[in-house]
């Protein structure tokens, strides 16, 4: 169940080069993982399940995540994420242009964050130097922490572990040594059925999700205004699939046939109809990053419908370079 497009959409990180000698001063020690390592199934689980949980915090921000180890560093998105999760307002401004300022800024929330988690620098497996230099095992350790701190429903993959390399220069030549770290502890609900990010959101305050679900609106709106079609009530507007296909064609260049939809169904087979046909395409598309049934869209299922929904403002946020809307916060 990892579905490749989400995959293909967040773009997890590549390949790394081990760090050359000439980059590591006499007894410095350096951490890195191997590709390997990146490839390992359950630590890309990690990074997905992360990343849906950090886009769905901040999607009322117009916010997309799409790489932990290049979005993180200079602290503008885990600025927004701390102040979200904490309901805190820290005293740091907003947008850092220069590495210094950027430094600074993740400075402040580190510290923010290490107050709140109750970790001590010396003991925390974050800093400001491995974050700010997009160290992979430093930001996912953070995020993890603050997870299991704020969120400790959310259903992060148990048990992940990750052979790294530590490199340190000697004055004998760089000496390497083989470790494996732990980023996850052992799961105890194995035998419960897995959940997605939708299912706690659904358990936090209806304001949270109202807000996710204005956000949606807006986007779905922008994109219908030129056919002059509006919705308002996200959770029943969709259950007939005509506006659904409609937002797809728009979307995706698609042109159909009024003979392959029902424009005005008028019995649930109709509606069902509409909706199986628009999930279908979405499948073709590599657009439906999770399992839903087309009968939950028809029955007015709101989890369903944004579920839907979500996958295509992600795909879509991240494709518009040209109005101005950032993949996450102006750097």
């Amino acid at each position: 169940m990892e579905p490749e497009a989400l995959y293909n959409l967040l773009q997890l990180p590549g390949k790394v080069d081990p760090p050359a000698v000439e980059e590591l001063s006499q007894g410095e020690k350096k951490k890195f993982l191997p590709p390997t390592s990146r490839k390992d199934a359950k630590f890309e689980e990690l990074q997905r399940v992360l990343m849906e949980w950090i886009n769905a915090e901040l999607l009322p921000e117009h916010i997309v995540v799409r790489s932990l180890e290049e979005d993180m560093f200079d602290g503008l998105i885990l600025h927004h994420l701390f102040q979200k999760l904490a309901g805190l307002k820290l005293d740091v401004e907003e947008i850092a242009l220069t590495a210094a300022n950027q430094r600074r800024k993740l400075t402040v929330v580190l510290e923010a964050a290490n107050q709140s988690l109750q970790v001590e620098e010396q003991q925390a497996q974050w800093s400001v130097e491995t974050i700010f230099n997009k160290d992979l095992l430093a930001t996912l350790h953070l995020l993890v922490a603050l997870a299991e701190h704020f969120q400790p429903d959310l259903p992060l993959p148990a048990n992940v572990q990750v052979e790294v390399i530590t490199m340190e220069s000697t004055k004998s030549g760089l000496k390497s040594e083989k470790l494996v770290e732990r980023l996850t502890g052992c799961g105890t609900d194995k035998d419960q059925p897995s959940k997605d990010v939708f299912d706690e959101l659904f358990k936090l305050a209806p304001e949270k999700v109202n807000a996710v679900k204005e956000a949606i609106v807006n986007f779905v709106n922008q994109k219908l205004d030129r056919l002059g079609l509006s919705v308002q009530n996200l959770d029943t507007q969709f259950a007939d699939g005509v506006i659904l296909l409609l937002l797809i064609g728009q979307l995706r260049g698609f042109f159909l046939h009024l003979k392959e939809f029902y424009l005005t169904p008028s019995s649930p087979a109709e509606m069902l109809h509409n909706v199986t046909l628009a999930l279908e395409l979405l499948k073709d598309e590599g657009l439906l990053n999770y399992a839903v049934s087309p009968e939950d869209i028809v029955n007015k299922d709101a989890k369903s419908t944004l579920r839907v929904l979500y996958c295509l403002f992600c795909k879509h946020k991240l494709e518009e370079n040209t109005d101005g809307m950032p993949q996450g916060p102006p750097s």
